[in-house]
């Protein structure tokens, strides 16, 4: 037996299903000019005293970014803006995505939700997550 690397953009790119790839036609020819699925990327690393997200979110002005706790998850949303504002240009083909996103996370119970910070800097979103270094999610059990 061989196994497969999985590969989540040939799972998007390639329709599982004949009706998937007639809803993906229709979709894509008689839905809006720019429909979108813009889905920002991220990366999740962890320290001895926090949990750190940052988010890539080229041309998203910073007002247009929410970040809410509820239920110990953290909820990331907003949206990126296509502005045509160059009647003269008429584009031929357009890559970007565009349009309303929303990334949720699960946190620990280890972490202190009232002092998350975040930062935008150049297109990047920074979310600090610190560790309640009163709660911990091990303990060490003593063999009698």
């Amino acid at each position: 037996m061989t196994l497969v690397k999985y590969n989540p953009a040939i799972e998007s790119f390639v329709p599982s299903s004949f009706r998937g790839l007639v809803d993906r036609f229709l979709d894509n020819s008689f839905e809006g000019e720019f429909k979108s699925s813009f889905v920002p990327t991220v990366d999740i690393a962890e320290t001895e005293k926090s949990f750190e997200i940052q988010l890539s979110l080229p041309g998203v002005k910073k007002e247009d970014v929410n970040i809410d706790v509820e239920d110990r998850k953290l909820i990331i949303s907003g949206e990126r803006k296509f502005e045509k504002k160059d009647e003269s240009k008429n584009f031929r083909s357009i890559e970007s995505s565009y349009g309303q996103f929303t990334r949720s996370f699960y946190v620990p119970e280890n972490v202190n939700v009232d002092k998350i910070t975040a930062t935008y800097q150049d297109g990047i979103l920074n979310i600090v997550i610190p560790k309640d270094e009163k709660k911990t999610l091990k303990n060490k059990i003593q063999i009698k």
